[in-house]
């Protein structure tokens, strides 16, 4: 309980729930908060979706989409993880990162999650450079291979 001190209101950053002296059913909290480090310590999610999957395995992660309906109604931009038989849902904070399985890339909560958009490669111009070009071109394919820019 030291851990908490006088903050009854549990963990900031992981809502995780402090345990009172006496409290019944503690395995429950206890479960509970094990299975949210497990969703949160290394995130990440199959992609993102406004309805669940209809047969989620254990230990799925979705981002909820704005607009979720279904079990998700409400929980928008939340982190929504199949954990024994049910959705546990976890609220990002600035500087969350979470890996997007469905596009290979990195993405970051500040205010909102936030995708980096690929640059356009270069194209037109009235003094062509093949070299700079090439080289643009070959910054983007890299940044698009090290999953920070996806390729669309």
């Amino acid at each position: 309980m030291a851990l908490f001190g006088r903050r009854a209101r549990g963990a900031a950053r992981s809502a995780t729930q402090p345990r009172s002296a006496g409290q019944a059913q503690k395995e429950f909290y206890v479960n509970e908060a094990h299975a949210l480090t497990d969703a949160l310590l290394h995130a990440a999610c199959e992609g993102e979706a406004v309805s669940p999957p209809a047969t989620p395995a254990d230990g799925e992660a979705w981002l909820v989409g704005i607009g979720a309906d279904g079990d998700w109604t409400g929980e928008d931009g939340k982190l929504a993880t199949w954990q024994a038989g049910s959705w546990l849902f976890a609220a990002p904070n600035d500087g969350m990162r979470l890996f997007d399985r469905s596009t290979g890339q990195v993405i970051l909560y500040a205010g909102g999650w936030q995708r980096p958009a690929a640059p356009a490669v270069p194209a037109g111009g009235t003094t062509v450079d093949d070299e700079a070009r090439a080289a643009i071109s070959s910054l983007i394919t890299a940044l698009i291979s090290g999953g920070i820019l996806t390729g669309n």
